[in-house]
């Protein structure tokens, strides 16, 4: 029978009918399942230790199908049937869940140098013109967000160039691709002492970084920032990069830029 199939009750003098797992049961459970399995012993709600143990089991690795296998033996152990429906997708949404947003985050920063990543960069641009359209829709005059300045208007990119560490035709190396993530690194945490709330500093490309910033006071912050820069030794490059009027045209500077 399926893993869903519904069988007889259990008889009275079942162990697990009388809500306690004998220690026999207990053995038998699979690692991490003895709180589904005296939830499945007292006829108690089950999905919640179920939704635990899911999000358990993906954070250490262990893939969809052990997961729902060591659910199913202990349901057997347990009840003498296979695990319901409810348990079984409990288990299956967490787990998924917590893989997705070990997915999200992976996808969200470069790993090399703790800036985000260009996806996640071009997300948050594509939430900014989004926020736009949704204005726009409203029977407003193109250019009248409601007082709110539109995304071209009210942001811009301030753009860090490092100096390549490779010579003109030189093969790319592992050394310099390292040193050249720390370098980025370093600009990235030196802006974030000058944009220190919500702005998204990312990496674009082998050598620069970009912070999605607003335009109030930006003149002075990108000031400040460049001269911390200079302390920092290395020559780099800052400029104030212009945002276009749609989210099409936004990517594909984006990808300009990280062509250098």
């Amino acid at each position: 029978m399926g893993m869903f199939a519904t069988r007889a009750r259990r008889p009275a003098d079942d162990p697990g009918a009388r809500g306690e797992l004998s220690e026999e049961q207990r053995q038998a459970l699979p690692p991490l399942f003895e709180a589904v399995g005296e939830a499945l012993a007292s006829g108690g709600g089950v999905e919640a230790p179920c939704e635990a143990v899911g999000r358990l089991l993906a954070a250490r690795g262990t893939s969809l199908d052990e997961a729902l296998e060591a659910l199913a033996r202990t349901a057997r152990a347990v009840t003498g049937r296979d695990p319901d429906h409810a348990a079984a997708r409990a288990v299956a949404v967490a787990w998924s869940d917590a893989t997705l947003t070990y997915l999200h985050r992976l996808a969200c920063d470069d790993p090399l140098t703790g800036l985000a990543s260009m996806p996640h960069l071009r997300g948050r641009l594509a939430d900014l013109y989004r926020g736009d359209w949704d204005l726009a829709v409203g029977d407003l005059a193109v250019g009248d967000l409601g007082g709110r300045r539109s995304t071209r208007d009210g942001h811009a990119l301030v753009m860090i160039e490092a100096p390549s560490l490779r010579g003109e035709g030189d093969a790319p190396s592992r050394t310099d691709d390292l040193t050249g993530s720390l370098l980025l690194g370093q600009l990235g945490a030196t802006a974030r002492l000058v944009f220190a709330g919500s702005e998204t500093i990312g990496r674009v490309g082998a050598t620069r970084v970009a912070v999605l910033a607003r335009r109030d006071r930006l003149g002075p912050r990108v000031a400040v920032l460049t001269r911390m820069l200079e302390e920092l030794g290395p020559p780099v490059r800052v400029w104030i990069e212009g945002l276009p009027g749609t989210d099409g045209a936004a990517a594909a500077l984006l990808d300009e830029l990280a062509r250098g």
